[in-house]
This record gives structure tokens, sequence and C-alpha cells, in this order.
């Protein structure tokens, strides 16, 4: 089923971390799944693993469209949702874009866009904490 035990502590430590997550921090796991992926991507492109680079760009393209698009309410989000889903397209059609052609400065550039999100998606989840928790105090 796993190829190591540490592939399997890892497995089951995500697992647990998704079964007890809120909606919030199931969006951060996305983010750093993709994030994840695109940082073996390059690694792989580096050492001429080609299929490793395919199949690590497949999966976060994957998290990207399965995951963080497929996530976005487009009818009650508004503009933003709708500006991240032209996002999310735009760093798929990147992301083939770099499979096809062994590009690694798009695999850098959805890295980058992808980290820019994820950090305000966190620094929000941090900021309704701290609100949730001074609410409670009053």
């Amino acid at each position: 089923m796993f190829a190591s035990p540490i592939a399997s502590y890892q497995q089951i430590s995500l697992e647990s971390s998704v079964r007890g997550a809120d909606p919030h921090h199931l969006i951060v796991l996305l983010f750093e799944g993709a994030d994840a992926a695109l940082a073996r991507a390059q690694a792989q492109l580096k050492d001429k693993d080609i299929e490793g680079k395919s199949e690590s760009l497949s999966r976060a393209i994957a998290i990207i469209l399965e995951g963080l698009s497929a996530s976005l309410n487009l009818e009650a989000g508004g503009d933003l949702a709708q500006n991240l889903a032209a996002l999310y397209d735009y760093m798929t059609r990147r992301l083939i874009h770099a499979n096809i052609h062994n590009d690694a400065a798009a695999i850098g550039e959805v890295q980058g866009l992808l980290r820019e999100i994820g950090d305000a998606w966190r620094e929000m989840g941090q900021q309704l904490k701290q609100g949730s928790s001074g609410d409670s105090n009053s």
C-alpha cells in the first residue's frame, strides 16, 4: 500500500488532519499539497525525471481544479470568486504548458501565485481566529 513507513505515517497524518479540519483549514491543506507537488515537479524536472514531473504536475492540476476551484461558490462569492476561478484556470493552463515544454519558469510562476493566495488565506484564517476569540471575552 505505502512504499515506506515514512510514507505510511505521512498518509495517516494527512488523513487525520483532513478528518478533523474545518473548511478553512482544508483549503490551507490544498494549497500546501499543490505547493508540495510543484516543488517535486521542479526537482524532478531538474533531475530529468520527466515521468515523475508529469505525475507531480498532474497532481497539482488536480488539486487546483478539483479542490481549490471546485470549492469556490461562484454565486455567493461575487467578483472575488470569479477572479479566483479565472486565476485557477490560468494556473492550470500554465502547468499544462510547463508539462509539455518542460518549463521550470512556468512552474515557478504558478508556485508564486499559489503562495500569494495561500498566504492571504492563512492570514484571513488568523484574523478570523483572533476575532472569534476576542468575541468570547466580551
